[in-house]
């Protein structure tokens, strides 16, 4: 078989398997949840403590070198070291960071507190809904 002929077979084995993967859904594992969203509201309460708790420390331990790095990058820039502008500037972009950081952390832990409020609140009324309508059922 030339070289030629084996790679068209290749890439037709290969179609053909992408196209196969792409029209099958995979099978459901013992206890899946059939494709409905399951969401455990204990997991997703730790991650948003998780992140808090981050959120929190970040705050503070992100901080704790600022001041002596000033003021080593001034006193460097006063004997005339330009490395003393340099550190200046790697400090101003490490607390540029940490804030970044500090925002993405309050975002996950605001996002998920809003959303297990947000479940429950849909849960809840999908419960009134859903009992409203079987005593409507046995009313007629």
């Amino acid at each position: 078989m030339s070289f030629d002929e084996e790679w068209s077979a290749a890439r037709a084995t290969a179609a053909a398997n992408v196209s196969m993967r792409l029209n099958h859904v995979p099978v459901e594992p013992a206890g899946g949840g059939g494709g409905d969203l399951d969401l455990n509201q204990d997991h997703i309460g730790a991650i948003g403590s998780e992140a808090f708790k981050l959120h929190s420390r970040l705050q503070s331990d992100g901080k704790h070198a600022a001041t002596a790095t000033a003021e080593a990058a001034g006193a460097l820039s006063k004997e005339g070291f330009a490395s003393g502008a340099a550190l200046l500037k790697v400090n101003t972009m490490w607390e540029s960071q940490v804030k970044t950081l500090v925002a993405a952390c309050a975002n996950i832990s605001n996002g998920l507190n809003y959303s297990l409020k947000s479940h429950a609140k849909d849960e809840a009324q999908l419960h009134a809904d859903l009992t409203a309508s079987a005593i409507d059922k046995y009313l007629k």
